[in-house]
């Protein structure tokens, strides 16, 4: 069984730790967090250990780090030492803006693991994008997807791609909200009550998405198969491309994506 760590246990921290708790490889649950009630609350929830950053570094197989970026140095110069002068230990970071090599100047000669989590990882379906360092080993990636695996699609990729992608996986769900809520403000002005008209929004884009995975149709595929010749669906589609709505879409994950740069 492995013991697992998670320094920060704040909103992302806390549901991937959730995640990690359902694994069946998950034997002990190492939890710290800067306001030690929040990560007594959590282990309370999880059945995990309450302990310190440095008790988490010295004992866990695979150490989650859930701080924010901007604190991520003075952290590991707090665990550098302990890290340095222990067994094998494989760190996964999910600070945003930190590359392996970045992490590996910081952090020492462990083998580490990078993941960019979105919000939905909370509910079980979420996207967490992962890319690993040369001296991570098969076994290791595995293991670390399979903690993963409860909190949704775990998705492994080139570094050089993690920026690209993260336009869509974790700037995408406030793209997602906008559609929902402008669908919902259409509705409600055909005469839809409101609570009615984002449930049925959201249901229909959570519904869709699970039909593009399930069946690996292209989008294009789908659509065609709801816009019957002269129906009402395709008069949707035209004033959604008289709108420029795919351009709009596009420019705003090209947006994202050179904002890192």
């Amino acid at each position: 069984m492995t013991t697992v760590g998670f320094i920060g246990t704040g909103n992302m921290g806390g549901a991937l730790a959730r995640a990690a708790a359902k694994s069946p490889l998950c034997g002990k649950l190492l939890l710290t967090n800067r306001s030690p009630e929040k990560a007594k609350k959590l282990c309370e929830e999880l059945g995990g250990e309450l302990t310190d950053n440095l008790g988490a570094a010295a004992q866990a197989d695979v150490l989650f780090l859930g701080v924010k970026p901007q604190g991520l140095e003075a952290m590991g110069a707090q665990i550098r030492e302990t890290l340095d002068t222990r067994g094998r230990c494989v760190i996964v970071s999910m600070a945003a803006g930190w590359t392996i090599a970045e992490l590996e100047r910081v952090l020492g000669a462990q083998p580490i693991v990078r993941i960019l989590p979105n919000i939905p990882v909370a509910v079980g379906e979420g996207v967490t994008l992962l890319c690993a360092s040369s001296s991570v080993t098969a076994e290791e990636k595995s293991l670390v997807r399979e903690l993963l695996a409860a909190s949704g699609m775990v998705a492994e990729l080139p570094e050089e791609l993690i920026d690209a992608a993260s336009g869509v996986t974790g700037c995408g769900p406030a793209f997602a909200a906008m559609f929902i809520d402008a669908l919902a403000d259409g509705a409600v002005a055909c005469g839809l009550p409101r609570k009615d008209a984002i449930a049925y929004a959201a249901q229909m884009l959570a519904g869709t998405a699970r039909t593009l995975l399930a069946t690996g149709e292209h989008p294009d595929a789908l659509r065609d198969r709801v816009c019957s010749p002269g129906g009402s669906t395709i008069q949707g589609v035209r004033k959604l491309e008289e709108g420029a709505f795919r351009a709009a879409v596009m420019n705003a994950v090209i947006a994202t994506y050179e904002k890192e740069f």
